[in-house]
């Protein structure tokens, strides 16, 4: 209480309810509707994948989820969100000015600045908290998104180590560098979440509380967010693997820019393993930058045992799934940020027996001038989780040029590394506007390169014919393929 009995109007963070507790009824009906019984089978296909955010109730009880003003928390030390000059107004740092006192500004003169991704600290003078932690967020744009990343990783890093150099017990974070300077807040949620766990991980055994504030804009994201890297039971870690991002950061939760990775092998071109080491790690120590053809070696190499009598079906399927799972790990942690903007797979609505449909545009993939390796680590990301259950394919062979094509061995290739999911939920492969050619290197596809699926690929001649399979309205058509369908000429 405060003097003359007035209630005080800071946040007591001990009286805060932790991530590991309820977070009220609603929290509670959010959490069972994504654990359904039908997750209860998904989660059983991922069981043998090890999730890079394992459940942890240490650290779930030092997480706290606050919808308020970071300013009004009573913690060691709380966040301000500021610019270059630490003279930015915006809610968060105009709020903690007001309760904080006109000292604040003059201290922060003395500091003359802070860099974009840098922390320094001042006292709290009339807060609650006893310090101040300023840090200075990234301008995004599009085109620089790497560099963006790497700065607002540093922003909650920088702050995190501050806490832990000067033995705070408690921090508040706000929520650095959205709106004003237009980053994303999904992406921004993504690095604040992980790094601040990544540090508690390997860092935070003194910390004993960290609080995300958040206003009512940013309090649904967080909430959809956080059990991907927060999961409060063994079953939501293994529901939440398939949505994680493709870069889920390195050990500390930096971005990975794969272009900068030195890779050290001990014998480099000695690609025989022989060791009977079954670990990932040992595994990823294999994969280059482009080993597309050597981890193709490796299927035909067990090709060659299993007919031979040398390799038995369950070590078989075994290998492949090690196999899989390196090229899924790789696809999480790779910037694939590119092969994204061609939009040449998307998913839409789902068909007349509810199956979910996939989209592949064929205009869009210019096959000659991009990493194809690349592609294949984006198709693998996007439809890993979609092929747990049933699902269509709608390729969209629209004025696709020779540019555009793609090769038979690529395919085959992509087959051949799939997991068993992909081929066995696949229900249709719906081919719209094939031409001649395309037809006869379908059929011998189907016919002498990949078995069970030629009865699941069907000719789509014109839009009509598709949507006796699938409604207008459940599916995104590019407008080019509606202008070239509406007019009606055939392909030459």
């Amino acid at each position: 209480m405060d003097p003359l009995g007035a209630r005080s109007q800071f946040v007591e963070v001990q009286n805060l309810p932790t991530w590991d507790q309820p977070q009220g009824v609603q929290d509670e009906v959010d959490r069972k509707k994504r654990l359904t019984e039908e997750d209860d089978q998904l989660a059983n296909q991922l069981n043998s994948l090890e999730s890079p955010f394992p459940f942890r109730q240490d650290i779930n009880s030092k997480i706290v989820l606050f919808n308020g003003d970071v300013a009004l928390l009573n913690c060691t030390a709380i966040v301000n969100t500021s610019n270059e000059t630490l003279t930015d107004k915006n809610p968060v740092s105009d709020s903690i000015h007001r309760y904080a006192g006109p000292e604040l500004r003059d201290e922060l003169l003395k500091l003359k600045g802070c860099r974009t991704g840098e922390a320094k600290m001042t006292e709290g003078f009339n807060l609650a908290a006893r310090f101040i932690i300023h840090t200075v967020g990234p301008k995004y744009k599009a085109k620089y998104r790497t560099a963006a990343e790497s700065s607002l990783y540093s922003c909650y890093r920088n702050v995190m180590q501050l806490s832990k150099e000067h033995a705070m017990a408690s921090v508040g974070l706000c929520v650095v560098s959205t709106v004003k300077r237009a980053y994303p807040l999904e992406d921004a949620t993504h690095i604040a979440l992980r790094t601040v766990r990544r540090f508690l991980e390997n860092h935070g055994e003194n910390i004993e509380t960290v609080v995300f504030a958040v206003s009512d804009v940013e309090e649904p994201v967080y909430r959809k967010l956080m059990p991907l890297y927060y999961p409060c039971s063994i079953k939501e870690e293994k529901i939440s693997l398939p949505f994680l991002p493709a870069d889920i950061g390195n050990a500390e939760g930096e971005p990975v820019v794969p272009e900068r990775q030195i890779r050290i092998a001990e014998k480099p071109g000695n690609l025989e393993d022989d060791s009977g080491d079954d670990s990932l790690d040992s595994d990823l120590g294999l994969v280059g930058s482009h080993a597309f053809a050597r981890m193709e070696g490796d299927v035909d190499k067990q090709r060659k045992l299993i007919l031979q009598g040398q390799m038995s079906e369950a070590a078989q399927h075994k290998q492949h799934q090690r196999n899989y799972n390196r090229w899924l790990c790789r696809a999480r942690a790779e910037d694939l940020s590119d092969i994204a903007a061609l939009k040449a797979l998307y998913q839409t609505g789902v068909d007349l027996c509810g199956r979910t449909v996939m989209v592949v545009v064929g205009r869009n993939i210019p096959v000659t001038i991009i990493d194809m390796e690349k592609a294949l680590l984006y198709f693998i990301h996007v439809m890993d989780h979609i092929t747990v259950k049933e699902y269509v394919m709608v390729y969209f062979h629209t004025l696709t040029a020779e540019h555009n094509h793609l090769d038979t061995d690529f395919l085959k290739k992509l087959y051949d590394i799939v997991d068993a999911k992909f081929k066995k939920n696949l229900r249709a492969f719906y081919f719209v506007h094939p031409t001649f050619r395309t037809k006869v290197s379908t059929w011998f596809f189907t016919t002498f390169s990949v078995s069970g699926l030629k009865e699941k690929v069907h000719h789509i001649e014109n839009l009509q014919q598709l949507f006796t399979c699938i409604l207008p309205e459940e599916i995104d058509i590019p407008p080019f393929v509606l202008e070239y369908d509406t007019r009606g000429t055939g392909l030459k």
